[in-house]
Order: structure tokens, then sequence, then C-alpha cells
């Protein structure tokens, strides 16, 4: 039966639209009706004036509830908590995030994730892999001494054990052979520059050249100054999809402002979450606004997509519909979720409900709430 939501304010593509009804045939939005035109026949479900978003894409997570996915033991448990989680928040699509770690632990999580794909709810979209191929003089909460430079015997390992569950890979492009580049370009992952000692002319020479992304724009990477530029004028030059954590603590608000006017439409919202845990190399300990290290070291965030939207209107100043395409339709462009990221007939029915207080009321999935 074609389902109507109606009552709504819909956020779409830069725009909200009252007095429309949005119509759903199984796991597909089928047409945008005026609310006086819904057809007969047809169970109709009243938002109580609630917007209507498209579903939140999150590209950098390591774990939502408990326990951490990627922490001491990577496992099948840990991705269906995630799922579950970040569905109540609105995220129908993430990717878990690798951290660096010894190759057997690397590998658990690979394997974690290939047992689980095929019973998975349909939020978790693949991997994230954030090292071990890092600068280790932008390690930040990585362990130094797994941060290594690739070979291409690993990484062809590594991508065809995990059969297509690898979407993205976090590195330092200027440390890597252009045979590992261009090999992992071949295959479809998305490479984000990340942990990198970059100087302006490198970035200019690699940033779309092939490599896609900027992984949490200014951290782990050099900052500018006035005679030796450095890596992040190129990042606003040559302006690839560039993700960052709109916390207040990992960025402060004053410089994402000064990110979304230079980068415009290629800046996108993750949260690079962590949840806390005293296993493994990562013993993330929650400090009230932020996960650290036990020494001390900035390490994940306690942010959720909706709190990183609500943020970039609330402290940086950018107009709802603007932070909405920020959470769902730039982070669904760079991994190529054609049918993510609006409502639009033909689009997936992956959406979220949420009031002015920003307050998740509900979440539809697969056409179901």
């Amino acid at each position: 039966m074609v389902t109507a939501l109606h009552n709504l304010k819909i956020i779409s593509d830069g725009k909200i639209t009252a007095g429309k009804a949005v119509l759903i045939d199984d796991d597909l939005i089928i047409d945008i009706v005026e609310d006086s035109a819904i057809p007969e026949n047809t169970k109709s479900i009243d938002l109580k004036g609630a917007y209507l978003s498209p579903g939140l894409i999150d590209l950098q997570i390591y774990g939502s509830g408990s326990p951490l996915f990627f922490g001491g033991n990577p496992s099948v448990n840990a991705l269906a908590q995630m799922e579950h989680s970040l569905l109540s928040q609105g995220c129908t699509g993430f990717l878990a995030a690798i951290a660096t770690n010894a190759d057997a632990i690397v590998e658990q999580g690979i394997d974690a994730a290939l047992q689980y794909w095929n019973q998975k709810t349909g939020n978790f979209l693949g991997l994230h892999l954030e090292g071990p191929y890092l600068n280790a003089k932008r390690k930040g909460a990585h362990p130094e001494k797994y941060i290594k430079k690739a070979t291409l015997a690993e990484v062809k390992g590594w991508v065809e054990k995990a059969n297509g569950v690898i979407k993205m890979i976090t590195i330092a492009p200027e440390l890597q052979d252009s045979e590992v580049i261009n090999y992992l370009h071949q295959q479809g992952i998305i490479l984000s520059s990340g942990h990198s000692n970059a100087t302006y002319s490198e970035g200019k020479s690699f940033l779309n050249k092939p490599i896609q992304a900027v992984t949490h724009l200014y951290n782990a990477m050099p900052q500018m100054h006035h005679r030796d530029p450095g890596y992040i004028p190129a990042i606003f030059e040559e302006k690839p999809y560039t993700s960052i954590v709109v916390d207040g603590v990992h960025v402060d608000f004053a410089m994402v402002r000064l990110a979304k006017r230079e980068l415009g439409n290629r800046l996108f919202l993750i949260t690079d979450a962590v949840t806390e845990t005293d296993k493994g190399i990562y013993q993330h300990q929650f400090k009230g606004d932020r996960y650290a290290m036990p020494d001390g070291t900035l390490s994940g965030s306690c942010l959720t997509m909706i709190k990183a939207v609500e943020n970039c209107i609330k402290q940086v100043g950018i107009e709802l519909a603007e932070a909405i395409n920020m959470a769902s339709l730039y982070p669904a462009q760079l991994i190529g979720a054609t049918k993510h990221g609006k409502i639009e007939i033909g689009y997936n029915a992956d959406m979220v409900i949420f009031n002015d207080d920003f307050e998740v009321k509900g979440t539809v999935f697969k056409g179901v709430i």
C-alpha cells in the first residue's frame, strides 16, 4: 500500500517546502503532491508539522552505543549495534571506520564487516580505513608504531580480502607511491587525504588528481602561515570534497565559517565519533564534550549527525537547508549514492523526521518508519 507522509516541512536540495505530502511505495519515493491531493486508499501519516529531510550519512564513525566497533575486538555484534543506534539518530547511511592498528586487528575488522554484510539492516554502507598509511608527523591519536608506507602487495591483499566492502581509505598521499594510489583509484575506492604533512605545492599536485577528498579539515595537518601557506590553502583552492567535525572542540566554529566560505558545496559533515572503552590501543575516555586518550590526546568526538547540523545552524550561521545538504546530499555525492541525499521522485525512501529542537522523532528507512 502507498503511504503518504503529510503535514510536514520538506528539506531537500537546499530548499524548505511546506504544504506537500511525500508518497512512498515499498522503499521508494513515488510522488510529492499537495496535501489536498493525497490519493484515496492511501495510508496517511500526520507528521504534525515536523521537518522531513533526507536521511543523514556519516562517512567516518567508529562506534555508536556499545561496544565500540573498532576497538580491541572488532565484531559483528558491534556493527549490528551501530546500525540500530544510528538509525534511531536519523543516520540512514554510514561507513564504519577502521583506524591504524596491527595488521591482524585491521583484518579482523574487515572479516567482521564481511561476515555482517549479508545480514545487515542496510544503513551500514561499508568500511573507511583511516590509516595505517599516514604521515607519522601528523599522527594525532594514531599509534606511530603501526603507521607505515603502503606497499602494493599489502594494499591488494586487503582490497581483495574485503571483496568490495572497503569504500574509502584515508592516506597521506605525499608518502605513497603512484602505483598504490593508481591501483586504489582504479578499484573505485574513494581516496581521502588525512593525517598528512603535505606542502602547498604537494597538495596542488594530488588533490582531485586523483585524491577526491580530505579527511577532517584542519585536524592532523599543517597550520596556515603567511610565509609558508601549507596544505590548507591548497585544499581551499582545489576544492575536493572535504569532511569536518563541527563540535566546537576539534574545530573552532569561526574556522568552520571560513571553510564553508571557501569550499561551499564540497564541505560535508562527519562525526568521527567513538564510544568509551578500556580495550585495545584506542582507550577512549569520555571528557564531557569529547573523547581523549589516557595521555590527554584528543581522539574521537561525541557528536551525532543531527547535533552537527544543529551546530552548523546555531554556531556557524549556516541555513538549515544547507546544513542538511552537508549531512546528506554532499556525502552521498562523494560515495556515488545517486538515490540518496534528496527527497525527490525515484529516490530511496530513507528520511529523518525531527522538530525545531533537533530532536529526532522518527526515521524512515526503506520506506518504513
